[in-house]
C-alpha cells in the first residue's frame, strides 16, 4: 500500500535538473520518489541506487565519473550524504549538458529532472551538498506523514492512534508491526548512527537522557539550564548544541516568539516541539495509546501534533508564511500565528471544546498589536467545525489541512 504524499505535486511539476529531498530516515523519501519519477519517454521508472550499499558508495566516492558512466540518468540516488565526491561530478555533468544546449532543445515530453537525491543526515548534507550544487539544485523537505495524508489514505484512523504512532509510514502500511519495537529500533539505529556518531558526540548515555528530557518538554519554552540541571552533568551549552543538532536533523522544531522591539512585555524564548508525536511519546515511555489520552502530557502532545501539521503543510506546499507564537509576561498568549503577505491568522490548540469558554476572544494586547480581521481558530481533537461567535471558530484537527489551503 502506498500513501499519497502532499508534496508529490511540487516534485512532479518542478523543472529543476537536480532535486534534493531531505528528511529523517524511514519517513518515506525513497518511496515517494519511486512513485513520482517515471521517464515520460520510456514510461520506465528512474533507476534507483542506494548508497547504503558499500560497494556502490565506494565506487561513487573513488571514481564518480566512472559511476555516472555506468549509471546514466535519470537516477534516484538514495542517502547521498555518504558520497560527497559525487557532487562535483553531478555539477560538471549538468553544466556540460547546459553548455551543449540540451535543456533548450528539450521537448515537452522530455523529463527535466535528471537526478533526484535523498539524504537522511542533514548534518552531512549541509556540509557536502549545498556548496557543491549551488544554483543547480532545488531543495525539498519531507517529514513523517501528516494527519491529512494518513486520513486521506486510511479515513478510519483515530487521532488517538496518530498521536501514539506518529506519522511513520511503515506503521500504517504494515499495521501488524509493534509500534514500541519499531520506534525503539529507530531510536537506536537512526539517532545513534546518523546524529550521535556523525556529530562526534562521545556521551551516548547523556545524549539519550537529554533527548528524553526534551520529549517531556515538547510544546514548552526551551530552558537549557533547567534541562542541564536534570541531566546529571550535561552543561547548558552542550544541551543547546544538541538541540541545534536535533533541529538540523528535522526531529524537533524551535518555534520563535513573535518579537516587537517596542514591547518589553513579550516573551522572547522559543518553544520546542517534536515534529512527530509518536517519536516524542515513545521517548516519554508510552507503550499503549489508551492511558496516553488521560495523561498529563496529552495536552502538550496534541499541541505538538497541531504544530507538526502546520509545519508539514508549509513545507509540502512550499509556502512562504512566517510562523510564531505570541505570549506576554502577563500570561496572555496565542499558540500559533501565521503571517502571510496579506493577513494574520491565529490558532489555538485545545484538546477538548469543554476547555473552550463560550465568550473566547482575542487578548486585548494581541488585538492592539495586530488588529486581526480573521476569526480566532481553536483546533480541537475531534468534534465538528462550528462558529462560537463571529470572532471564533472551532476546528477539528482532521480539517486543519483544508483550512490552511484557504489561507491567502
Amino acid at each position: 500500500m502506498y500513501i499519497q504524499r502532499d508534496i508529490a505535486s511540487q516534485l512532479a511539476h518542478s523543472s529543476t535538473w537536480i532535486q534534493v529531498l531531505s528528511g529523517p530516515r524511514q519517513c518515506g523519501k525513497s518511496t515517494l520518489l519511486a512513485s513520482t519519477y517515471i521517464d515520460t519517454q520510456t514510461k520506465k521508472k528512474f533507476h534507483e541506487i542506494s548508497f547504503d550499499d558499500l560497494q556502490l558508495r565506494q565506487l561513487a566516492n573513488q571514481d564518480p565519473a566512472l559511476f555516472l558512466q555506468q549509471f546514466e540518468p535519470p537516477l534516484i540516488l538514495d542517502e547521498v550524504q555518504y558520497v560527497p565526491n559525487l557532487f562535483p561530478e553531478l555539477k560538471k555533468f549538468v553544466d556540460q549538458l547546459k553548455r551543449a544546449g540540451v535543456f533548450q532543445k528539450k521537448s515537452a515530453e522530455k523529463m527535466s529532472v535528471l537526478f533526484a537525491l535523498t539524504g537522511s543526515n542533514q548534518i552531512l548534507m549541509d556540509k557536502n551538498i549545498k556548496e557543491s550544487l549551488a544554483g543547480r539544485a532545488s531543495y525539498y523537505y519531507l517529514n513523517t506523514l501528516s494527519v491529512h495524508e494518513i486520513l486521506n489514505a486510511l479515513p478510519n484512523t483515530s487521532i488517538k492512534e496518530i498521536l501514539f504512532k506518529g506519522g511513520w509510514p511503515e506503521l500504517y502500511t504494515h499495521p501488524d508491526l509493534s509500534v514500541t519495537t519499531y520506534l525503539n529500533d529507530y531510536i537506536r539505529s537512526y539517532i545513534e548512527r546518523d546524529i550521535i556518531l556523525s556529530a562526534g558526540i562521545q556521551k551516548l548515555s547523556e545524549f539519550h537522557t537529554v533527548l528524553r528530557l526534551l520529549s517531556a518538554r515538547t510544546a514548552q519554552e526551551t530552558k537549557y539550564t533547567e534541562i542541564s540541571n536534570n541531566s546529571g552533568g550535561v552543561s547548558s551549552v552542550t544541551v543547546k548544541e544538541w538541540v541545534s543538532l536535533l533541529e538540523r536533523a528535522d526531529l524537533i522544531y524551535l518555534l520563535k516568539p513573535y518579537s516587537n522591539n517596542l514591547s518589553s512585555r513579550l516573551i522572547k524564548t522559543p518553544k520546542l516541539y517534536f515534529l512527530d508525536t509518536g517519536f516524542a511519546a515513545r521517548l516519554q515511555g508510552w507503550s499503549d495509546p489508551a492511558p496516553l489520552l488521560n495523561s498529563p502530557q496529552i495536552g502538550a502532545l496534541f499541541e505538538t501534533l497541531v504544530l507538526a501539521e502546520i509545519i508539514k503543510f508549509i513545507r509540502n506546499y512550499r509556502k512562504d508564511w512566517e510562523l510564531f507564537f505570541w505570549r506576554t509576561k502577563d500570561g496572555e498568549e496565542i499558540d500559533f500565528i501565521i503571517k502571510t503577505n496579506q493577513a494574520v491568522y491565529a490558532l489555538e490548540s485545545k484538546l477538548s471544546i469543554h476547555g473552550v469558554p463560550n465568550a473566547i476572544a482575542y487578548p486585548s494586547a494581541f488585538k492592539k498589536l495586530f488588529s486581526p480581521e480573521k476569526p480566532l481558530v481553536i483546533v480541537t481533537y475531534g468534534g465538528q467545525k462550528m462558529k462560537l461567535s463571529s470572532h471564533c471558530t472551532i476546528l477539528p484537527i482532521a480539517e486543519l489541512h483544508d483550512y490552511l489551503t484557504k489561507i491567502t
